[in-house]
């Protein structure tokens, strides 16, 4: 008997999170271990761990849906949106989600959803599984020259040489110290394919490599913008600013953190 999947319900709204509550309940091999009503929420019960799969409202007081998808630790839970608006599916899949169920959730959409949820785990066990074995090579999460096709050929590109990669519309951008390049990985694709010791996730259309950043401006948001030392500047969200922080041994004075 399999075990049952761990289900974490993220709406601001309570009689969402009921419904959801309801239809969850009547599924086999299904529980609920946790609700949340706001982007933060999400996170800190992600954090602890225990989640298999979330299923995500887009609209919430602070952190929307998408801030806490693309903030979202390595090795998260699968990603269900669940929302009302059609017009975010591409930013959705853009950063990973495994499924776009649209509101009011019939219990046939909800059950393929986390079907495919399940799915996603069971694909990605077996390497974990691998890497877990005594004598196994580390990981190659990160590759030693990164691909980027062009229309001269494909450029291989020194990741060191990366300053960060930004999502415009639905295309990415990958800014490096000889050039920019259009590429057609997404940045969680990127993000897999980049020593992840270098580079991060600090905002929902960004992927930053600090070793490049100038400067850390302040932002009223509470945020920064990261200026590189190409110049350029790279939005970092309030809560992505927080983890550097922590990261760099910072100590912020504010009224947000007292």
């Amino acid at each position: 008997m399999s075990a049952p999947l761990r289900v974490l319900i993220a709406d601001d709204e309570l009689i969402a999170r009921k419904r959801l509550a309801r239809l969850l309940a009547a599924l086999p091999d299904v529980e609920v271990c946790g609700e949340a009503a706001d982007g933060d929420g999400v996170l800190a019960r992600v954090r602890e761990g225990g989640v298999d799969v979330v299923l995500l409202d887009i609209h919430m007081p602070g952190l929307t849906g998408l801030d806490a998808l693309a903030l979202m630790p390595e090795g998260r839970p699968r990603v269900v949106l669940c929302t009302a608006h059609a017009e975010h599916a591409v930013d959705a899949f853009e950063h990973g989600a495994v499924d776009y169920v649209l509101k009011p959730v019939e219990p046939a959409r909800l059950q393929k959803a986390l079907e495919r949820a399940r799915a996603r785990l069971a694909e990605a066990e077996p390497r974990a599984q691998d890497a877990e074995k005594p004598g196994a090579p580390a990981a190659s999460r990160a590759l030693a020259r990164l691909p980027i096709p062009t229309r001269q050929g494909i450029v291989l590109v020194d990741p060191e040489t990366i300053s960060h990669a930004a999502l415009d519309d639905e295309l990415v951008t990958v800014f490096t110290a000889q050039g920019d390049y259009l590429t057609d990985f997404t940045l969680n694709e990127l993000a897999d394919k980049l020593p992840a010791e270098r580079f991060h996730r600090v905002h929902r259309r960004a992927l930053l490599n600090l070793a490049h950043v100038a400067r850390l401006e302040p932002l009223e948001t509470g945020g920064y913008l990261a200026r590189t030392h190409r110049g350029h500047a790279v939005e970092v969200s309030r809560q992505s600013a927080r983890e550097l922080r922590r990261m760099l041994g910072l100590r912020r004075v504010s009224e947000e953190e007292g």
